[in-house]
Protein backbone atom coordinates (compact mmCIF):
# COMPACT_ATOMS: atom_id res chain seq x y z
CA UNK A 1 0.00 0.00 0.00
CA UNK A 2 2.97 2.36 0.54
CA UNK A 3 3.97 2.15 -2.99
CA UNK A 4 0.52 2.64 -4.56
CA UNK A 5 1.08 6.58 -4.86
CA UNK A 6 4.87 5.73 -6.27
CA UNK A 7 3.21 3.21 -8.97
CA UNK A 8 0.20 5.98 -9.66
CA UNK A 9 2.77 8.48 -10.32
CA UNK A 10 4.97 6.34 -12.30
CA UNK A 11 2.09 5.49 -14.91
CA UNK A 12 1.28 8.94 -15.01
CA UNK A 13 4.85 9.64 -16.61
CA UNK A 14 5.27 6.51 -18.67
CA UNK A 15 4.16 6.11 -21.99
CA UNK A 16 4.16 8.15 -25.04
CA UNK A 17 2.60 11.68 -24.11
CA UNK A 18 -0.21 12.30 -26.41
CA UNK A 19 0.52 15.70 -26.88
CA UNK A 20 -1.97 18.17 -28.49
CA UNK A 21 -0.90 19.24 -32.07
CA UNK A 22 -0.76 22.49 -34.05
CA UNK A 23 -4.72 23.40 -35.18
CA UNK A 24 -6.38 21.19 -32.76
CA UNK A 25 -9.63 23.01 -31.32
CA UNK A 26 -9.84 21.61 -27.67
CA UNK A 27 -13.89 22.85 -26.55
CA UNK A 28 -14.90 22.37 -22.82
CA UNK A 29 -18.27 22.80 -21.22
CA UNK A 30 -19.45 22.70 -17.13
CA UNK A 31 -20.16 24.17 -14.43
CA UNK A 32 -18.35 27.51 -13.92
CA UNK A 33 -18.65 29.39 -10.51
CA UNK A 34 -17.29 32.99 -9.83
CA UNK A 35 -16.41 33.68 -6.08
CA UNK A 36 -15.62 36.99 -5.39
CA UNK A 37 -12.87 37.45 -3.85
CA UNK A 38 -11.96 40.89 -3.27
CA UNK A 39 -12.51 43.61 -0.37
CA UNK A 40 -15.70 44.93 -1.78
CA UNK A 41 -15.68 48.49 -1.19
CA UNK A 42 -16.69 50.88 1.95
CA UNK A 43 -14.59 48.91 4.41
CA UNK A 44 -15.93 45.55 3.24
CA UNK A 45 -19.73 46.98 3.90
CA UNK A 46 -20.49 46.72 -0.26
CA UNK A 47 -20.12 42.93 -1.48
CA UNK A 48 -20.71 41.38 -4.36
CA UNK A 49 -22.19 37.38 -4.04
CA UNK A 50 -20.96 34.57 -5.93
CA UNK A 51 -22.96 32.56 -8.63
CA UNK A 52 -22.56 29.81 -10.77
CA UNK A 53 -23.86 29.40 -14.96
CA UNK A 54 -22.67 27.17 -17.50
CA UNK A 55 -19.00 28.32 -18.78
CA UNK A 56 -17.75 27.26 -22.18
CA UNK A 57 -13.81 27.86 -23.02
CA UNK A 58 -12.09 27.31 -26.19
CA UNK A 59 -8.32 26.09 -26.78
CA UNK A 60 -6.92 26.81 -30.12
CA UNK A 61 -3.61 24.85 -30.56
CA UNK A 62 -1.07 26.72 -32.32
CA UNK A 63 1.93 24.36 -31.44
CA UNK A 64 2.26 21.07 -29.71
CA UNK A 65 2.73 22.92 -26.35
CA UNK A 66 1.15 26.65 -26.82
CA UNK A 67 -2.54 27.68 -27.57
CA UNK A 68 -4.97 30.51 -27.35
CA UNK A 69 -7.51 29.70 -24.75
CA UNK A 70 -11.00 31.84 -24.78
CA UNK A 71 -13.42 31.67 -21.76
CA UNK A 72 -16.98 32.50 -22.06
CA UNK A 73 -20.32 31.99 -20.06
CA UNK A 74 -24.17 32.57 -19.98
CA UNK A 75 -24.41 35.61 -17.84
CA UNK A 76 -23.54 35.47 -14.32
CA UNK A 77 -26.15 37.48 -11.61
CA UNK A 78 -24.56 38.55 -8.85
CA UNK A 79 -26.69 40.16 -5.42
CA UNK A 80 -25.14 42.93 -3.94
CA UNK A 81 -24.94 43.43 -0.18
CA UNK A 82 -24.58 46.82 1.85
CA UNK A 83 -24.05 45.50 5.79
CA UNK A 84 -24.93 42.18 5.02
CA UNK A 85 -28.46 42.96 3.11
CA UNK A 86 -29.42 42.28 0.33
CA UNK A 87 -29.39 46.33 -1.74
CA UNK A 88 -29.16 44.98 -5.76
CA UNK A 89 -28.29 42.67 -7.96
CA UNK A 90 -26.44 42.88 -11.51
CA UNK A 91 -25.69 40.71 -14.06
CA UNK A 92 -22.43 40.23 -16.39
CA UNK A 93 -20.29 38.91 -18.80
CA UNK A 94 -16.32 38.11 -18.35
CA UNK A 95 -14.57 37.28 -21.64
CA UNK A 96 -11.18 36.27 -21.39
CA UNK A 97 -8.50 35.31 -23.64
CA UNK A 98 -5.37 33.90 -22.07
CA UNK A 99 -1.72 32.57 -24.24
CA UNK A 100 -1.51 29.30 -22.51
CA UNK A 101 1.32 26.53 -21.99
CA UNK A 102 0.32 23.10 -22.50
CA UNK A 103 2.39 19.95 -21.04
CA UNK A 104 1.85 16.30 -20.91
CA UNK A 105 1.88 13.91 -17.88
CA UNK A 106 1.58 10.05 -19.50
CA UNK A 107 -1.16 9.69 -22.00
CA UNK A 108 -3.82 10.92 -20.78
CA UNK A 109 -2.74 13.93 -18.52
CA UNK A 110 -2.99 17.65 -19.90
CA UNK A 111 -2.20 20.38 -17.76
CA UNK A 112 -2.06 23.62 -18.42
CA UNK A 113 -0.93 27.23 -17.37
CA UNK A 114 -2.32 30.57 -18.47
CA UNK A 115 -2.35 34.64 -18.71
CA UNK A 116 -3.96 37.04 -20.21
CA UNK A 117 -6.56 39.74 -20.03
CA UNK A 118 -9.83 39.92 -18.78
CA UNK A 119 -13.13 42.10 -20.20
CA UNK A 120 -15.98 42.19 -17.74
CA UNK A 121 -19.40 43.96 -19.09
CA UNK A 122 -22.06 44.58 -16.11
CA UNK A 123 -25.75 45.18 -17.33
CA UNK A 124 -29.07 44.94 -15.81
CA UNK A 125 -27.99 46.25 -12.25
CA UNK A 126 -31.05 46.94 -10.43
CA UNK A 127 -31.41 48.71 -6.64
CA UNK A 128 -34.26 49.52 -4.39
CA UNK A 129 -32.15 52.54 -3.45
CA UNK A 130 -31.92 54.08 -7.34
CA UNK A 131 -30.18 54.16 -10.21
CA UNK A 132 -27.66 51.37 -9.67
CA UNK A 133 -24.94 51.70 -12.61
CA UNK A 134 -21.10 49.39 -12.75
CA UNK A 135 -18.72 50.27 -15.36
CA UNK A 136 -17.08 48.03 -17.37
CA UNK A 137 -13.90 46.59 -15.88
CA UNK A 138 -10.45 45.70 -17.69
CA UNK A 139 -7.70 43.32 -16.06
CA UNK A 140 -5.24 40.84 -15.87
CA UNK A 141 -6.75 37.12 -15.81
CA UNK A 142 -3.99 33.62 -14.70
CA UNK A 143 -5.98 30.27 -15.25
CA UNK A 144 -4.65 26.49 -13.99
CA UNK A 145 -6.38 24.02 -15.58
CA UNK A 146 -5.95 20.41 -16.63
CA UNK A 147 -7.86 18.16 -19.56
CA UNK A 148 -8.13 14.67 -18.32
CA UNK A 149 -8.52 12.11 -21.56
CA UNK A 150 -10.60 9.31 -21.99
CA UNK A 151 -10.60 8.68 -25.70
CA UNK A 152 -9.19 10.17 -28.38
CA UNK A 153 -11.88 12.69 -28.26
CA UNK A 154 -13.45 13.11 -24.99
CA UNK A 155 -12.37 14.11 -21.32
CA UNK A 156 -13.09 15.66 -18.49
CA UNK A 157 -11.66 19.08 -17.38
CA UNK A 158 -10.91 20.88 -14.53
CA UNK A 159 -9.58 24.57 -14.16
CA UNK A 160 -9.12 27.49 -11.81
CA UNK A 161 -9.01 31.34 -13.05
CA UNK A 162 -8.52 34.80 -10.63
CA UNK A 163 -9.35 37.41 -12.50
CA UNK A 164 -8.80 41.10 -11.61
CA UNK A 165 -11.99 42.68 -11.76
CA UNK A 166 -12.42 46.69 -10.31
CA UNK A 167 -15.91 48.52 -11.30
CA UNK A 168 -16.90 51.86 -10.48
CA UNK A 169 -20.16 51.78 -8.59
CA UNK A 170 -22.68 54.74 -8.80
CA UNK A 171 -26.08 55.69 -7.57
CA UNK A 172 -28.57 58.25 -9.63
CA UNK A 173 -25.35 59.59 -11.44
CA UNK A 174 -23.08 59.95 -7.81
CA UNK A 175 -20.14 57.74 -7.35
CA UNK A 176 -21.30 55.31 -4.63
CA UNK A 177 -17.45 53.31 -4.18
CA UNK A 178 -14.65 51.57 -6.32
CA UNK A 179 -15.52 47.74 -5.99
CA UNK A 180 -13.10 44.88 -5.77
CA UNK A 181 -14.80 42.09 -6.72
CA UNK A 182 -11.38 40.16 -7.68
CA UNK A 183 -13.18 36.34 -8.58
CA UNK A 184 -11.70 33.11 -8.17
CA UNK A 185 -13.52 30.85 -10.85
CA UNK A 186 -13.98 27.62 -10.80
CA UNK A 187 -14.65 25.06 -13.82
CA UNK A 188 -15.48 21.58 -13.81
CA UNK A 189 -16.84 19.47 -17.34
CA UNK A 190 -16.12 17.90 -20.45
CA UNK A 191 -13.95 18.67 -23.31
CA UNK A 192 -13.89 17.58 -26.72
CA UNK A 193 -11.48 17.77 -29.08
CA UNK A 194 -11.80 18.40 -32.63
Amino acid sequence: MKLLPLITLGCLFSGAAMAYDAGDIIVRAGVATVDPAGDGALNGALDVKSNSQLGLTLTYMLSEDWGVGVLAATPFKHDITLAGKIIGSTKHLPPTVTAQYHFSLGETVHPYLGLGVNYTQFFSEESALGDLALDSSFGLAAELGADFNFNEHWGANIALWYIDIDTDASLDGAKLATVQIDPWVYNLGLSYKF
